[in-house]
Protein backbone atom coordinates (compact mmCIF):
# COMPACT_ATOMS: atom_id res chain seq x y z
CA UNK A 1 0.00 0.00 0.00
CA UNK A 2 1.48 3.34 -1.08
CA UNK A 3 1.82 6.13 1.45
CA UNK A 4 0.19 9.37 0.39
CA UNK A 5 2.18 12.52 1.06
CA UNK A 6 0.25 15.48 2.41
CA UNK A 7 1.60 18.84 1.34
CA UNK A 8 0.49 22.39 1.99
CA UNK A 9 2.15 25.35 0.29
CA UNK A 10 4.58 22.87 -1.25
CA UNK A 11 5.74 21.69 2.19
CA UNK A 12 5.56 17.99 3.13
CA UNK A 13 3.60 18.33 6.38
CA UNK A 14 4.38 14.84 7.69
CA UNK A 15 8.10 15.29 7.08
CA UNK A 16 7.97 18.72 8.77
CA UNK A 17 6.25 17.24 11.83
CA UNK A 18 8.72 14.32 11.91
CA UNK A 19 11.67 16.75 11.74
CA UNK A 20 10.27 18.86 14.57
CA UNK A 21 9.67 15.72 16.65
CA UNK A 22 13.21 14.44 16.02
CA UNK A 23 14.78 17.80 16.90
CA UNK A 24 12.78 18.02 20.13
CA UNK A 25 14.00 14.54 21.06
CA UNK A 26 17.62 15.17 20.08
CA UNK A 27 18.62 18.86 20.16
CA UNK A 28 22.14 18.03 18.88
CA UNK A 29 20.58 17.25 15.49
CA UNK A 30 19.42 20.87 15.26
CA UNK A 31 22.98 22.21 15.01
CA UNK A 32 23.91 23.31 11.49
CA UNK A 33 27.10 24.81 10.10
CA UNK A 34 26.92 26.54 6.74
CA UNK A 35 30.10 26.93 4.70
CA UNK A 36 31.07 29.14 1.79
CA UNK A 37 34.23 29.93 -0.16
CA UNK A 38 34.63 33.28 -1.87
CA UNK A 39 37.20 34.02 -4.59
CA UNK A 40 38.06 37.31 -6.25
CA UNK A 41 37.67 37.21 -10.06
CA UNK A 42 38.65 40.78 -11.02
CA UNK A 43 37.61 44.34 -10.23
CA UNK A 44 34.55 44.16 -8.00
CA UNK A 45 33.59 40.73 -9.39
CA UNK A 46 33.88 37.77 -7.00
CA UNK A 47 32.38 34.30 -6.84
CA UNK A 48 31.08 32.47 -3.77
CA UNK A 49 30.78 28.70 -3.85
CA UNK A 50 28.53 26.69 -1.55
CA UNK A 51 28.86 22.92 -1.79
CA UNK A 52 28.86 21.34 1.66
CA UNK A 53 27.54 21.87 5.17
CA UNK A 54 27.14 20.16 8.52
CA UNK A 55 23.64 19.09 9.48
CA UNK A 56 21.74 16.33 11.30
CA UNK A 57 24.96 15.27 13.01
CA UNK A 58 27.21 14.83 9.98
CA UNK A 59 29.04 16.52 7.12
CA UNK A 60 26.86 16.60 4.01
CA UNK A 61 27.11 17.61 0.35
CA UNK A 62 24.47 19.66 -1.44
CA UNK A 63 22.83 17.89 -4.39
CA UNK A 64 24.71 20.37 -6.57
CA UNK A 65 27.44 22.96 -6.18
CA UNK A 66 26.08 26.52 -6.04
CA UNK A 67 27.97 29.50 -7.43
CA UNK A 68 26.84 33.01 -6.65
CA UNK A 69 28.50 35.94 -8.41
CA UNK A 70 28.73 39.44 -7.00
CA UNK A 71 29.80 42.64 -8.72
CA UNK A 72 28.94 46.31 -8.69
CA UNK A 73 27.01 48.29 -11.28
CA UNK A 74 28.88 50.46 -13.77
CA UNK A 75 28.19 53.61 -11.72
CA UNK A 76 30.22 52.02 -8.89
CA UNK A 77 33.09 50.95 -11.20
CA UNK A 78 31.88 47.38 -11.66
CA UNK A 79 30.73 45.49 -14.72
CA UNK A 80 27.30 44.43 -13.36
CA UNK A 81 28.02 40.68 -13.57
CA UNK A 82 25.99 40.01 -10.46
CA UNK A 83 24.18 41.78 -7.65
CA UNK A 84 26.30 43.73 -5.21
CA UNK A 85 27.04 42.18 -1.83
CA UNK A 86 24.55 44.54 -0.20
CA UNK A 87 21.89 43.48 -2.72
CA UNK A 88 22.75 39.85 -1.95
CA UNK A 89 21.91 40.61 1.67
CA UNK A 90 18.41 41.60 0.52
CA UNK A 91 18.22 38.29 -1.38
CA UNK A 92 19.18 36.39 1.78
CA UNK A 93 16.78 38.33 4.00
CA UNK A 94 13.82 38.07 1.65
CA UNK A 95 14.43 34.38 0.95
CA UNK A 96 14.64 33.56 4.63
CA UNK A 97 11.54 35.58 5.55
CA UNK A 98 9.66 33.93 2.69
CA UNK A 99 10.64 30.39 3.71
CA UNK A 100 9.96 31.05 7.38
CA UNK A 101 6.52 32.46 6.55
CA UNK A 102 5.61 29.51 4.29
CA UNK A 103 6.88 26.80 6.67
CA UNK A 104 5.03 28.26 9.66
CA UNK A 105 1.88 28.73 7.57
CA UNK A 106 2.06 25.07 6.52
CA UNK A 107 2.67 23.93 10.10
CA UNK A 108 -0.45 25.85 11.17
CA UNK A 109 -2.53 24.54 8.26
CA UNK A 110 -2.78 27.97 6.58
CA UNK A 111 -3.07 27.91 2.80
CA UNK A 112 -1.00 30.53 0.96
CA UNK A 113 -1.97 31.19 -2.66
CA UNK A 114 0.60 33.90 -3.39
CA UNK A 115 3.47 35.48 -1.47
CA UNK A 116 5.77 38.26 -2.64
CA UNK A 117 8.14 40.35 -0.56
CA UNK A 118 9.31 43.77 -1.74
CA UNK A 119 12.43 45.15 -0.08
CA UNK A 120 14.05 48.56 -0.27
CA UNK A 121 17.19 49.56 1.57
CA UNK A 122 19.07 52.85 1.86
CA UNK A 123 22.85 53.11 1.69
CA UNK A 124 25.15 56.15 1.80
CA UNK A 125 28.45 55.31 0.06
CA UNK A 126 30.39 57.92 2.04
CA UNK A 127 30.76 55.40 4.88
CA UNK A 128 32.08 52.59 2.65
CA UNK A 129 34.48 54.94 0.87
CA UNK A 130 35.81 56.36 4.13
CA UNK A 131 34.62 59.87 3.31
CA UNK A 132 32.72 60.27 6.57
CA UNK A 133 32.95 58.60 9.95
CA UNK A 134 29.49 60.02 10.67
CA UNK A 135 27.86 57.80 8.04
CA UNK A 136 27.19 54.13 8.61
CA UNK A 137 29.05 51.74 6.25
CA UNK A 138 25.97 49.58 5.73
CA UNK A 139 22.27 50.08 5.20
CA UNK A 140 20.69 52.79 7.32
CA UNK A 141 17.33 51.00 7.07
CA UNK A 142 15.57 48.16 5.28
CA UNK A 143 11.84 48.10 4.56
CA UNK A 144 10.04 44.82 3.85
CA UNK A 145 6.50 44.63 2.48
CA UNK A 146 4.70 41.27 2.50
CA UNK A 147 2.11 40.84 -0.27
CA UNK A 148 -0.02 37.82 0.62
CA UNK A 149 -2.99 36.19 -1.06
CA UNK A 150 -4.68 33.63 1.17
CA UNK A 151 -8.17 32.57 2.24
CA UNK A 152 -7.03 32.93 5.87
CA UNK A 153 -8.26 35.89 7.96
CA UNK A 154 -6.10 39.03 8.04
CA UNK A 155 -5.28 38.44 11.72
CA UNK A 156 -3.78 35.04 10.89
CA UNK A 157 -1.65 36.53 8.11
CA UNK A 158 -0.50 39.33 10.43
CA UNK A 159 0.53 36.69 12.98
CA UNK A 160 2.50 34.87 10.28
CA UNK A 161 4.28 38.09 9.26
CA UNK A 162 5.25 38.64 12.90
CA UNK A 163 6.29 34.99 13.23
CA UNK A 164 8.42 35.22 10.07
CA UNK A 165 10.31 38.12 11.63
CA UNK A 166 10.58 36.39 14.98
CA UNK A 167 11.84 33.05 13.62
CA UNK A 168 13.83 33.96 10.48
CA UNK A 169 17.56 33.28 11.06
CA UNK A 170 18.62 35.99 8.58
CA UNK A 171 16.21 38.57 10.08
CA UNK A 172 17.77 37.75 13.45
CA UNK A 173 21.31 38.19 12.08
CA UNK A 174 20.41 41.52 10.44
CA UNK A 175 18.58 42.96 13.43
CA UNK A 176 20.92 41.69 16.19
CA UNK A 177 24.68 41.83 16.36
CA UNK A 178 26.28 38.57 15.23
CA UNK A 179 29.89 38.00 16.27
CA UNK A 180 32.16 37.73 13.21
CA UNK A 181 35.86 36.96 13.43
CA UNK A 182 38.45 37.21 10.70
CA UNK A 183 41.98 35.87 10.42
CA UNK A 184 44.71 36.11 7.82
CA UNK A 185 46.56 33.27 6.10
CA UNK A 186 49.21 34.34 3.60
CA UNK A 187 50.23 32.08 0.81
Amino acid sequence: MATQTTTLNGVDIERLRETIHNLKGNPELAKVQHRATNEWVDGAHCRTTVSDYYGAGEDREHAQRFELHADEPDVLLGEDRGPSATEALLYALSSCLNTTFVYHAAARGVQIDELRLDLTADLDLRGFLGLSDEVRNGYSNIQVTFHVKSPAPRETIEELVELAQKRSPVFDMVTHETPVSAKLELG
